[in-house]
């Protein structure tokens, strides 16, 4: 090259970093002392660990599909309540394992996703979220008029199935543990599993292509549409995707609980409004964020829960402080003042030459 003449620089598109990678290998090495965690904790822990699993699980559902695809949803319960169901169905009816029935429930759930979006799809913004909560009330009352799960006051599974769940012998016998405590652990460990693949999954997609066309449906609709993005199809893939989650969460609440309810099964409060709640102080469009979320709304239920209508109160002003004072979450206000990104699915422009940051 002439002395004098510009030099090109060379470029490329990155999305981790050291400190992601990091981050990573401190996750990992979480859920190594997590998956042991049954062999010295109490039963009070893991039955807590069982509960904050399941709601940072559906948390991460929720925020894949209204912080990414724009689908604001209040009616997931109703893929709770399908799974918890299907779950029931295929133990008392058809004399299935429990354990093997929870998958089973995932693609029964996104099953019947598929005919519900034909009729929510039609609807948008405010009318889509009115729209997914009808649609989880008429599932609610047909629920109700199945006798043979119990109608309206729903059923019990009976001792013959909660103490023979696959693998229970070898838990009690492992642990010197009795029949209720190792179907806890078993219970808990199905959660811990169910929630990390929920982590892998929504981490994997928005790293993906597909998850860069989800960004871009995010930050500008028309735009992407303009750029050949086909964003129905993302959509309805995204809104299956997260009812097969949803159900299998909900198939493993109700294997935990041992008893389900029509208004138990599809409650808007239990299932949607408090896992909205956990994703908006969290950050909305965020991995960290339903986890600072998922655990704060954790801590809150375990040491205030007992309060009652004030406890109520307290949810709801938390909310409204943060979204008045850090309207993109917590995790959004940590992540905006000191740089932070410990899952980056973000791309951006760095020198070939150089490693970029981390996060």
């Amino acid at each position: 090259m002439r002395d004098g003449a510009p030099q090109l620089q060379a470029y490329r598109i990155a999305t981790a970093g050291p400190g992601s990678r990091a981050a990573l290998a401190i996750a990992c090495m979480i859920l190594i002392l997590l998956a042991v965690l049954p062999a010295f904790a109490g039963r009070n822990l893991i039955q807590d660990l069982i509960f904050l699993f399941y709601m940072l699980a559906l948390a991460q559902c929720w925020n894949l599909l209204a912080g990414y695809a724009g689908l604001i949803s209040v009616g997931q319960q109703a893929f709770v309540g399908l799974g918890g169901y299907i779950l029931f169905a295929l133990t008392l009816l058809a004399g299935l394992d429990p354990l093997l029935a929870i998958p089973l429930a995932g693609v029964a759930s996104a099953v019947f996703a598929l005919p519900t979006a034909l009729v929510v799809f039609r609807l948008r913004g405010a009318y889509f979220a009115i729209g997914s909560w009808v649609v989880a009330e008429v599932y609610r009352l047909v629920f109700a008029q199945f006798k043979g799960l119990g109608g309206g006051t729903g059923t019990s599974l009976v001792p013959s199935i909660t103490s023979n769940v696959l693998g229970i012998e070898w838990v009690k016998s492992m642990f010197d543990v009795r029949t209720p405590a190792a179907r806890d652990i078993i219970s808990y460990w199905a959660a811990l599993a169910l929630m990390a693949t929920t982590l892998g999954f929504v981490y994997v997609v928005l790293r993906s292509r597909r998850g860069l066309a989800l960004g871009a449906i995010r930050d500008q609709e028309a735009a992407a549409a303009g750029l050949g993005v086909d964003i129905y199809r993302l959509k309805l893939a995204v809104y299956v995707a997260t009812a097969a989650v949803t159900g299998m969460v909900g198939a493993l609440i109700y294997l935990q609980k041992a008893r389900i309810s029509p208004d138990a099964a599809f409650s808007v409060l239990d299932w949607t409004a408090y896992v909205i709640f956990i994703v908006v102080i969290g950050g909305i469009g965020t991995i960290e964020g339903p986890l600072i979320g998922a655990i704060i709304f954790y801590l809150l239920q375990r040491y205030l829960a007992d309060f009652g209508a004030w406890y109520l109160i307290l949810l709801g002003t938390l909310a409204i402080t943060v979204m008045l004072f850090a309207p993109h979450g917590l995790w959004g206000f940590v992540a905006e003042r000191y740089g932070v990104t410990l899952f980056p699915t973000r791309r951006r422009l760095v020198s070939g030459a150089g490693k970029g940051k981390g996060g």
